[in-house]
């Protein structure tokens, strides 16, 4: 069975997505078979496997920065906004319905074991799964039968990264307030904290990263200034300004997977990243 590390954040848009991309193609240029998962996603924009079946354009983005074939298994859970209340929900590639908030909530107990199925099968078929949460864990009224924040991380047995966002402001808040809202047996998965969307000298934020590591008893694994690499976003709240479209080639795309690794190695703590994966932390 493959081993597994997942990547929250402490808002929608933080870089879960970013990151998840990057750990896969550093994962890979190591020699593992490593796998995207992401188990619920809420986006419009959608990818068509070779089997036809549909799933989340991010993760079949992330399969191909780890080179590896997309598939359902990636993604079990898509939903695909249809209105301002109501989602197509698509299971496993295939949909099943539409429905507004309070019914799928009912729903999604009963996918429980979907999203589990679909994990252990990308498990046994990798050396690592890196998996994506969805939103902030720390949204306490969605906590009961959560399957994708540390609901997940409980059904992975995984140790988790949380990613906060500082270019909107109020990081160490973000952060402190994230993992504190949280009970102590889900606060102690969190082994690392990265800070996203940097823009300035890192030694500026010195007095808070070690103030925010003795609060939240975490380490800060590394500081990711705001990269301009070309990898669509995935989130369905953002929004980005124009820029001129990238070529959309595989070598193209390769080139920046390439370029995300290569800016992990540099800013993050990637010797620790291993440790907490294989478990020394």
């Amino acid at each position: 069975m493959a081993k597994a590390i997942m990547v929250q954040g402490t808002m929608s848009s933080a870089g879960k997505s970013i990151l998840v991309t990057g750990l896969c193609r550093l994962f890979h240029r190591n020699g593992l078979r490593t796998a995207p998962f992401k188990s619920q996603n809420m986006t419009r924009k959608s990818f068509i496997c070779s089997d036809g079946l549909e799933m989340g354009n991010a993760q079949a983005i992330q399969a191909e920065a780890a080179c590896a074939l997309p598939c359902v298994h990636m993604n079990p859970i898509l939903l695909k906004p249809c209105s301002n209340t109501k989602s197509e929900v698509i299971v496993l590639g295939k949909a099943v319905g539409t429905m507004d908030a309070v019914e799928y909530y009912k729903f999604r107990p009963s996918i429980k074991t979907v999203v589990s199925e679909a994990f252990t099968a990308l498990s046994k078929a990798n050396d690592i799964v890196v998996i994506e949460g969805a939103g902030s864990p720390a949204e306490i009224n969605l906590s009961s039968d959560d399957i994708v924040n540390m609901g997940m991380a409980e059904i992975a047995d995984s140790p988790v990264i949380l990613v906060a966002d500082i270019d909107r402001g109020g990081v160490f808040a973000q952060i402190y307030g994230t993992i504190m809202l949280l009970p102590p047996h889900q606060r102690r998965r969190i082994k690392g904290i990265v800070i996203n969307k940097f823009r300035g000298a890192t030694e500026i934020l010195r007095p808070g990263i070690e103030m925010i590591e003795k609060l939240c008893s975490v380490p800060v694994l590394g500081v990711l200034p705001y990269l301009d690499i070309e990898i669509e976003d995935e989130d369905s709240l953002t929004v980005s300004p124009p820029r001129p479209k990238a070529p959309d080639t595989a070598d193209f795309r390769s080139s920046q997977y390439d370029l995300l690794a290569e800016a992990f190695r540099e800013y993050l703590d990637t010797n620790a990243i291993y440790r907490i994966l294989e478990g020394h932390i």
